[in-house]
């Protein structure tokens, strides 16, 4: 698996990534620190028991290589 600051992530490949990018191109790859990012800005929007394991798993990736295993989640 590639470095977790070189990876990109496609948002339409998480369904709930996908709804918080609404207002851009979902199919466009999107730099793994960015989804991290927008994840804990929005996640007052992510249904938490939609969540795919794929998506959790990924969230918890993320939260690893960019947020020191943490996630702040808003609410």
């Amino acid at each position: 698996m590639e470095p977790a600051q070189d990876r990109t992530i496609i948002p339409a490949d998480y369904p709930e990534l996908k709804q918080l990018v609404w207002s851009r191109d979902p199919l466009r790859p999107i730099p793994a620190e960015e989804a991290f990012s927008i994840y804990e800005r929005n996640w007052r929007f992510v249904d938490e028991r939609g969540l795919t394991r794929r998506e959790a798993d990924l969230i918890e990736d993320l939260a690893r290589a960019f947020g020191g295993g943490v996630m702040l989640k808003s609410r």
